[in-house]
């Protein structure tokens, strides 16, 4: 009898998502063997190929491409294209906390650093906790959200609300749990990517977050070790990896800038609306810009935007960023049964923060409704 089927197969470093369509099963090779995985299941997707079905591998680039934004479930991520091209993958099991990589900026270039997902050669292997694009704190309720040493906490992903393509943008909606490490149930979030259908030439997507304080209050403490944060790629850096030996890496090609105007080092610690890190890819001059949305908690927030390559707004690091003898400046306290919502934009462009309006662009953002 014809059927249609979708087989996954796990083929080591990657999954690949075989369909099957419009097929008839072999009588030698009952249904009940192609369950069995493994070689069995490469057979069967075999058999059922030669026996007439069309057999396609959907974690390449597909063989039409289809506008808009397309969002694929894989076991363990989401899989991002736009226009047919890819744009990140979202990881959500068997990780510390959620995360997308890679992020692929204009012309489809690399925005982030590969390390810890892979190990190329020249990258510096420093903070193992700095996962491309991801969302995290290094005090909540005094558990570490931040790193991933000794008894850190996790974030772990309970269920996706809404995963939709569409023409104009993509929707990603999930609820998750803040575990620590000892186990015990610290907060919950419920998170929303938007990514837009735009050209080529610069991708847009938003990121919104909201914490909800169980039965007693939430506690984001005053440290700089958060919070919103992307690591770029190593090309763009201020500062070029140390050479083996040397306490110091040379002078990079990158540069960072803020709302301000403060430039490159001296953005570390400043409160901005927004901060562009610009740098080459492959040859190529290119940005990223994160924009803290006016409605935020502590806006405009402090900026951890250091010389190798982190960008991070933090709403609560006041005491860390001004040097202040005060350690609970910033704190900020959601109280029992509350909550709260942080929103971001990211912008990945062509040329510097002038080329790309970037200015102009922020103010389109601060302007959209809540």
């Amino acid at each position: 009898m014809p059927i249609s089927c979708f087989l996954t197969v796990n083929l080591g470093s990657d999954l690949c998502a075989l369909r099957v369509s419009a097929v008839a099963l072999s009588p030698a090779l009952p249904p009940r063997h192609a369950a069995r995985g493994g070689l069995g299941l490469v057979i069967a997707a075999l058999m059922l190929g030669m026996a007439g079905g069309a057999l396609s591998q959907t974690n390449d680039q597909p063989a039409t491409a289809k506008p808009g934004v397309q969002i694929t479930a894989h076991t363990n991520r989401l899989r991002v294209e736009i226009n047919g091209q890819l744009f990140t993958e979202y990881y959500f099991t068997n990780v510390p906390r959620p995360f997308c990589y890679p992020l692929l900026g204009p012309g489809g270039l690399p925005m982030t650093r590969n390390y810890p997902m892979q190990s190329p050669e020249g990258e510096e292997h420093d903070h193992l906790h700095h996962r491309s694009f991801w969302f995290g704190h290094g005090l909540v309720n005094g558990q570490n959200f931040w790193t991933e040493q000794d008894a850190f906490g996790r974030q772990v992903h309970q269920q996706f609300t809404a995963i939709e393509s569409g023409a104009d943008c993509g929707v990603i909606k999930s609820e998750n749990h803040w575990v620590a490490g000892d186990g015990q149930l610290i907060c919950t979030d419920d998170r929303v990517l938007r990514i837009y259908a735009r050209p080529d030439h610069e991708r847009v997507f938003d990121f919104e977050i909201t914490l909800h304080a169980g039965a007693k209050p939430l506690l984001l403490g005053d440290t700089k070790e958060g919070m919103f944060a992307i690591r770029i790629a190593e090309s763009m850096r201020l500062t070029k990896p140390a050479a083996k030996g040397a306490k110091k890496g040379e002078p990079g090609e990158g540069h960072i800038v803020n709302s301000e105007g403060v430039r490159d080092a001296a953005a570390w610690g400043k409160r901005a609306a927004w901060v562009d890190y610009v740098g080459p890819v492959a040859g190529k001059s290119v940005g990223v810009a994160i924009f803290d949305h006016p409605t935020n908690p502590h806006h405009p927030p402090w900026w951890h935007a250091r010389d190798y390559g982190l960008l991070a707004a933090n709403p609560v690091g006041q005491h860390d960023f001004e040097n202040l003898p005060d350690h609970e400046a910033g704190n900020l306290v959601i109280p029992a049964g509350q909550h709260a919502t942080f929103r971001y934009r990211i912008y990945l462009h062509e040329g510097d923060a002038t080329q790309a309006r970037v200015a102009e662009r922020f103010n389109d953002y601060a302007l959209t409704p809540k």
